[in-house]
């Protein structure tokens, strides 16, 4: 094979292994993590230095500070997160990104392929779920060394080349170029974690004195810096079509890399020389990949320490380039917090899903109080009403249920996240049969009034009277539901009861008026209709309490230190 198609074949197939173990990596990190991504969920709102932490903790979990910064756009854009507490995040994405790098500075090529072995060994023979996740994680952390390693062996012939090596003197020499180069890089590749990999490889390549790297930590630093602002691109695409907060995010993430490397432009050669002085002694080639790493680590901190007590004047700069005006109306069918962005991130999707699923549960029971009030109406408008919110809910839940497939069908659940989103499917479908309940109910009173049916007063009070006490369970349903206290779900069997008794005694009531004649006969399958809709109401509030004392918790996805809220 000609020795250039062998060299470009080998770096695409050597980063494709390494992006390919680092998306394995994030996803069994994430599945090992468990609970514990939860936990680092819960901090995201707390005050600035802990979104920092919980922006660096998340990022070094899933391997990608652009992942974490979508998370940020899709929480705020969501009203979960206010925009301060977004950019704190993103200020500790940037510190979070660099263990990549510190990772990859470790020489331990000799160690590659025994690394695989045992993941593989670990993964393969292991039944628990967990250890088999972290088997994989091991496969895949020796997946990456094994791409940097195909990668450096088809780099070592270009050092030699006079031809490539006058144009990375070039690159070298004018920093503003390897800014350039690493900003296409990262837009192409769209993983600065990828390209700085590249970087640091490339540059243990020794030059032709065979001693010193081939572009040296003076030439690296400006591509490190570029390799910063390509990675914000991400974000600016996962921004489009959000709301103005979550495009002032993406923007203050572009702020942030690009304010650093207008400043450390400037600054190239005293900050080389200090990460020399901070970063391991020896031979350049043998010391610049870790130099390279510190290098990117020392950047983002020193960012981070400037912008943290100026996070409100970023937020300023954002606002003033993004202005307040009219967003577009919302759809009330279109989900407010499902973000198909977040799917390979389930601790966050699913905390998502449960509070999409709040708000449904929410609008059901406006739909349950303007129901009540079609008892008595006299006109269309009022029944029109329940059809129209029962259509949204009806769309709603559709959503809610395809993104869930979509979850399961990317296979990035755990065993127990599995079980618990089971749980919930079935309270939420419980939720929307209520819904399509007071749809088959509005649709009995909407008869009655083209019919010109006559209820009698005993029998409109009887429908008020069950109506009322299926809208107290289903009040005490929903507290169950937040709160997980399982008194209201004993309150609700109670009410249970209470609601059959009078179901009993209104068949009776409506026999007795029948043969006194005080009522028509044909009225009786009208009245069987209303009576089965508000019973069948009643047994689906008795499931959904029965769930909530079961193992189904709505804290399992929205984190106990946060709202329980929609």
């Amino acid at each position: 094979m000609n020795e250039k198609i062998e060299i470009i074949f080998g770096l695409l197939g050597g980063l494709a292994i390494f992006i390919f173990g680092m998306n394995m990596m994030s996803e069994c990190l994430q599945k090992a993590a468990g609970e514990k991504m939860k936990s680092i969920l819960a901090m995201l709102t707390r005050n600035p230095v802990m979104g920092v932490l919980a922006g660096a903790l998340t990022t070094a979990v899933l391997q990608s500070s652009s992942a974490t910064t979508v998370m940020a756009i899709g929480f705020v854009s969501a009203g979960l997160m206010t925009l301060p507490q977004a950019i704190s995040i993103i200020l500790g994405a940037n510190i979070g990104t660099t263990m990549t790098a510190q990772l990859l500075a470790f020489k331990i090529s000799d160690y590659i392929l025994v690394i695989v072995f045992i993941g593989f060994i670990i993964s393969f023979v292991s039944k628990s779920e967990k250890v088999k996740n972290i088997g994989q994680t091991i496969f895949a952390f020796g997946l990456l060394f094994l791409g940097i390693e195909t990668m450096g062996d088809v780099m070592k012939p270009l050092a030699s080349s006079p031809i490539f090596t006058d144009l990375i003197g070039k690159v070298a020499d004018i920093p503003i170029l390897g800014v350039a180069v690493g900003t296409l890089m990262t837009l192409v590749v769209q993983s600065s974690s990828a390209t700085i990999a590249v970087l640091q490889n490339f540059a243990s390549q020794a030059g032709p004195d065979g001693v010193t790297s081939i572009i040296g930590l003076t030439g690296a630093i400006p591509i490190l810096l570029g390799d910063n602002i390509g990675t914000t691109i991400t974000a600016l695409l996962a921004s489009i079509g959000q709301s103005k907060d979550a495009k002032r995010t993406a923007l203050a993430h572009c702020t942030f890399n690009i304010s650093g490397c207008l400043l450390f432009i400037w600054l190239i050669k005293p900050f080389a020389y200090i990460i020399q002085m901070i970063s391991p002694k020896g031979p350049e080639v043998e010391v610049i990949s870790r130099q390279i790493a510190n290098a990117h680590t020392a950047f983002n901190i020193t960012m981070t320490i400037i912008w943290i007590p100026l996070i409100w004047l970023l937020v300023k700069i954002v606002t003033r380039i993004i202005p307040d005006g009219k967003d577009k109306v919302q759809d009330a069918a279109a989900p407010r917090f499902l973000d198909q962005k977040l799917i390979n991130q389930p601790a966050a999707a699913l905390q998502m899903v449960a509070r999409e699923g709040l708000r449904c549960s929410d609008l059901v029971k406006g739909v349950l109080d303007e129901l009540a009030k079609c008892v008595r109406a006299d006109n269309d408008e009022q029944i029109n009403r329940v059809f129209e919110q029962t259509a949204i809910i009806e769309k709603l839940d559709a959503k809610i249920n395809e993104y869930l497939a979509d979850m399961f069908s990317a296979g990035v659940l755990t065993e127990e996240q599995a079980t618990q989103t089971a749980g919930l499917m079935y309270v939420l479908s419980d939720i929307s049969r209520i819904s399509s309940l007071s749809t088959d109910l509005a649709q009995a009173l909407k008869e009655k009034q083209e019919k010109h049916y006559q209820y009698s007063e005993d029998f409109t009070k009887d429908i008020e009277n069950s109506l009322t006490m299926i809208q107290n369970m289903y009040t005490d349903v929903l507290e169950s539901l937040k709160s997980n206290d399982p008194q209201y779900a004993n309150r609700v069997r109670a009410e249970r009861g209470t609601v059959l008794g009078l179901d009993i005694n209104m068949r009776k009531a409506h026999m007795d008026r029948v043969s006194k004649g005080e009522c028509s006969p044909s009225l009786t399958a009208p009245f069987n209709d209303v009576m089965h809709c508000i019973n069948r109401m009643g047994n689906s509030c008795m499931n959904i309490a029965d769930a909530v004392a079961g193992e189904m918790s709505i804290e399992y996805f929205i984190h106990e230190n946060e709202p329980v809220k929609a």
